[in-house]
């Protein structure tokens, strides 16, 4: 039988570490921190043995990031908390008052006695319900968990919702798993819900409960949940569009030459004179009306507003100049700007000759865009699979990624290898934290990455040169960190 390297990996255990295992992690964990705070920069490597159970990597970076930020995992930080008006105007913008009625009825039972509190947050972490039997509510109460506090990890450290907000995906964060000593006895499972018109977060769901209660199934039950509630949401915007395409119909029956109409988000309503798009793609700052803006796809338009929407008429045939792509041509020179600054929504933004415009990237092809960006040489779809996935055989998945990010890119992306043209000035925008960059993503490079700037070893494309290493003294010489150590 063949052998791969992917054998040699520790296998993975089959049974979850009980809350005890946990604990020891937590202390031994945040007691390993400290004293390689105290230690020598360069016996940094020697921390844990390799026998020993490791938190989960969402874990183990969430509880870094705390450390960097000083929260003390004894006492957390001053609570914050919404007064009833503001939770009522938040409940409202949400737009997640419309599917509570579905969560209420897929998570909680009819009498309200299972020791489960259901909560929904907005995606800044505000609690903005929070329903279950009273005792537990009670208990709830005593850390601070309740209706309009606002459960993000500055605050109250690792806990479901936060860490699902974050990693954008369903998490279950058990017992010693949380950052704060005083949450040890709970255990939560939340997972996000997204505007299915924007791709845009708006909250999470969040189920919680004893921790020595937890079963197993809650956390397809909450995800479960979310994908109810995202299903909700389409159908009021499918209504909306259903609305707005009786608005267009007579009026692109008026317009001379290809126009179609789209929605804020810019999903199609209608079109007349070219095959429809199924969305176009719109920047962060909104469109201007009468403006002249460079759409991916289309070419250069005129945009009128429209209702909720847009009529969007091409200045010439997409036909005519290549349907909007960017050529080779015109990628010489350009300028790519990759702003991650935000960790919820990363940005790619295009100047060039083809023009300007700009969008949000989805989470995949933001890493995609990060590692072409950080290695110029270019990348074989194996080694992008290993990079993405830890899995260089995923090479299917990275083709399709990368066949979706050249219909808007066109020739600012080669390929054999992979990589962004030479003559592409790249730029990337990142957080001041470098804990947040993307966030949700748990990519073995940008794991590495991460590390790699909080120990400043690295810097992001068109960032300030590193500092010169600190010098030392030995002996009234001065010596820096890079010196041989015969030097020293």
């Amino acid at each position: 039988m063949r052998q791969t390297g992917r054998q040699s990996r520790r296998p993975e255990r089959r049974t979850p570490p009980t809350a005890t295992e946990l604990a020891k992690v937590h202390d031994r964990t945040l007691a390993d921190a400290a004293a390689r705070e105290l230690a020598v920069p360069a016996r940094a490597e020697e921390a844990a043995s390799p026998g020993l159970l490791e938190p989960r990597p969402e874990i183990g970076d969430s509880w870094a990031r705390l450390r960097r930020l000083g929260l003390d995992p004894d006492t957390g930080a001053a609570a914050v908390l919404l007064g009833p008006g503001e939770i009522e105007q938040r409940r409202r913008t949400s737009g997640l008052d419309t599917v509570l009625p579905v969560l209420r009825e897929t998570l909680m039972d009819g009498g309200g006695t299972a020791p489960l509190l259901l909560a929904v947050a907005d995606a800044e972490g505000h609690v903005l319900w929070q329903e279950g039997e009273r005792g537990l509510r009670r208990s709830a109460e005593r850390i601070g968990f309740t209706t309009g506090a606002r459960w993000i990890e500055e605050s109250v450290g690792t806990n479901g919702i936060a860490v699902a907000l974050r990693a954008r995906r369903p998490m279950h964060v058990h017992s010693a798993e949380h950052y704060l000593r005083s949450h040890h006895s709970w255990t939560c499972v939340a997972a996000p819900v997204r505007d299915p018109g924007t791709g845009r977060l708006v909250g999470a769901i969040n189920l919680s409960g004893p921790a020595h209660t937890v079963r197993p199934y809650l956390l397809q039950l909450t995800a479960t949940a979310a994908r109810l509630a995202e299903t909700e949401l389409r159908a009021h915007r499918m209504e909306a569009l259903h609305q707005l395409r009786a608005l267009a119909a007579p009026l692109l029956a008026r317009v001379g030459g290809p126009a179609l109409v789209v929605d804020a988000a810019g999903w199609t309503a209608a079109s007349a004179g070219l095959p429809p798009p199924s969305r176009l793609r719109v920047p962060s700052e909104g469109w201007t009306p009468a403006a002249v803006h460079w759409v991916p796809g289309l070419g250069e338009c005129v945009l009128e507003p429209l209702a909720d929407g847009w009529l969007v008429r091409p200045v010439r045939s997409p036909e005519a100049d290549g349907s909007g792509t960017v050529t080779a041509e015109q990628a010489e020179g350009a300028r790519l700007r990759l702003d991650l600054r935000r960790p919820d929504r990363p940005e790619l933004s295009v100047r060039g000759a083809a023009g300007s415009w700009s969008h949000p990237l989805s989470p995949r092809h933001a890493e995609l865009v990060l590692l072409l960006a950080t290695g110029r040489e270019g990348s074989t779809a194996a080694q992008l699979a290993e990079a993405l996935f830890g899995d260089a055989g995923r090479t299917v998945t990275v083709r399709a990624e990368l066949s979706r990010l050249r219909r808007y890119l066109g020739g600012l992306l080669a390929h054999r290898p992979y990589r962004i043209a030479e003559s592409v000035l790249v730029t990337v925008d990142g957080p001041d934290d470098p804990y947040d960059l993307l966030p949700a993503s748990s990519a073995p490079a940008v794991r590495r990455l991460r590390a790699a700037l909080a120990a400043g070893t690295t810097r992001l494309p068109g960032a300030p040169p590193l500092p010169p290493p600190p010098l030392r003294r030995t002996g009234g010489a001065a010596l820096t960190e890079t010196e041989p150590a015969e030097r020293r």
